[in-house]
């Protein structure tokens, strides 16, 4: 700080004065840097979901209270379409493949704890939960780590597995967490929600804050929901009737012009959940539920946070590991490349950072080399992301102008304006994301189009070779 320079003279010391008093009326962004951060992290969870996203229906307080406090991104999106290639990518800010020094190591090296409470790397999901098992966890981002087990689908309770319209209390052993349908279970059951995972994950997160409140910490919190099995208690479940839910509004010809490589492994025209339009309204009901519980474990640690007198030094941070489909172009689940899949939310709340949004273009990627700035760190050379230091002291700024998505099917593309896909087959998709933000209408196959496709097909050439990506070309 000013104050701790020594000067030879009275002149430089008069200065140094009156720039110490300039810096408490109008303070200096980045004068304090942040002692700790808290990066919590959801599962499977679209931006579009979330109260502070627009959802109307789903209650989400705290996780709004948050974006209230900090600095709200709309334009978020992943790197990889699954949990492991996604959670890798942000955790290394590569696009693909590992770096020497990850987000945790980068902490520890600084001087600072690391822990990781819950799932941050891929964790199977139930199988690890269930186990208490590491999954694809790397020991050297942690000085200290911490598994969350729970029953998931085998909790005792009201059990539906609703693409195949079953519903039971009596598991007995029938329906394993291994069956092949398992992405559209429910387990409503009374409880407290004490015995899940989440709940266990927010409540060691809170145990280490008490223990480390004294000493600079990087605390990476993984929760599991809304990711299948959704379980929770039957109290949240009971705040989202079906008669309140609307399904997405899906064309009759919507598939006419994605080319095959366009559609997940799950679609309601050829998966049986497409038989039962109210078991999809269950779908999102079970969707909202393990939301809501999750953003209450959210407000403990934020709670707690507050208690300790920790958020004026602390860095909060938000976000998911991937979108998901609940039902528009009849997709459901992940892993493919339109807008629902990629799109995730990202809140960051840091001291001297004044709150509002930003509809800047962002990747996860971007959160590693933002918090090493934060937190006064200079960031590895390995970095592939961009620091959102600049977009949190002007909303306005913009630090990139497309974000890039990799799929085993192909790559994307997402601008302020458009959304292009090439896939591994030469076939694309283009989509005026200002006109059609609903993806309804693939330009690509319009040749009127022609000279925008080349224009973006350059955009993607230029990027991977950037990235060091070689592009993979399906032949025949």
């Amino acid at each position: 700080m000013i104050r701790s320079l020594s000067f030879s003279n009275r002149r430089a010391r008069i200065i140094a004065s009156i720039l110490f008093l300039v810096g408490l009326v109008y303070p200096i962004f980045g004068s304090k840097n942040v002692e700790n951060v808290v990066f919590i992290i959801s599962d499977d969870l679209k931006a579009s979901v979330l109260g502070s996203y627009g959802d109307e229906i789903c209650h989400t307080p705290n996780i709004d209270r948050l974006a209230e406090e900090g600095v709200v991104f709309d334009r978020v999106y992943c790197q990889g379409t699954s949990c492991g290639p996604s959670r890798q990518s942000f955790m290394h800010s590569r696009y693909q493949g590992a770096a020497k020094v990850n987000l945790g190591k980068h902490f520890i090296d600084n001087g600072v704890f690391s822990a990781r409470i819950g799932k941050i790397y891929h964790m199977k999901v139930p199988g690890d939960i269930i186990a208490g098992t590491d999954g694809l966890d790397v020991e050297s981002t942690w000085n200290e780590r911490y598994n969350s087990p729970g029953l998931e689908a085998h909790t005792p309770g009201d059990y539906a597995c609703l693409n195949l319209n079953i519903f039971t209390t009596d598991l007995a052993g029938r329906y394993s967490t291994a069956m092949p349908h398992r992405w559209f279970v429910t387990v409503s059951y009374n409880g407290d929600g004490s015995d899940q995972p989440d709940y266990k994950t927010a409540s060691k997160t809170i145990e280490v804050i008490r223990q480390r409140k004294d000493e600079p910490f990087f605390i990476a919190t993984g929760f599991v929901r809304p990711h299948y099995p959704m379980v929770a208690p039957k109290r949240y479940f009971d705040m989202y009737p079906i008669e309140d839910i609307t399904l997405p509004y899906v064309p009759e010809d919507d598939h006419d012009d994605i080319p095959p490589l366009g559609f997940p492994r799950v679609v309601s025209t050829k998966d049986p959940i497409g038989k039962y339009p109210d078991n999809q309204k269950r779908m999102w009901a079970g969707y909202y539920a393990t939301v809501t519980y999750m953003d209450e474990q959210v407000g403990r640690i934020l709670d707690e946070l507050d208690r300790q007198g920790l958020r004026d030094e602390t860095a909060v941070v938000f976000t998911s590991d991937h979108g998901y489909h609940l039902g528009e172009h009849h997709f459901w689940q992940k892993s493919n490349l339109h807008e629902e899949a990629l799109r995730v939310p990202l809140i960051i709340s840091s001291p001297g950072v004044k709150s509002g949004r930003s509809s800047a273009i962002t990747e996860l990627m971007d959160i590693y080399p933002t918090l090493s700035e934060l937190a006064g760190f200079e960031a590895p050379e390995s970095v592939q992301g961009k620091s959102l230091v600049p977009v949190l002291e002007d909303k306005s700024a913009r630090v990139r102008e497309a974000a890039l998505t990799i799929d085993g099917s192909g790559y994307a593309l997402r601008s302020d304006r458009w959304a292009y896909i090439r896939y591994n087959d030469d076939t694309e998709e283009l989509y005026d994301m200002e006109s059609d933000p609903g993806q309804l209408t693939n330009l690509a196959i319009n040749p009127e189009r022609e000279g925008e496709l080349k224009t973006w097909r350059s955009k993607l050439d230029s990027r991977l070779k950037g990235a060091g990506i070689t592009r993979k070309v399906k032949k025949g």
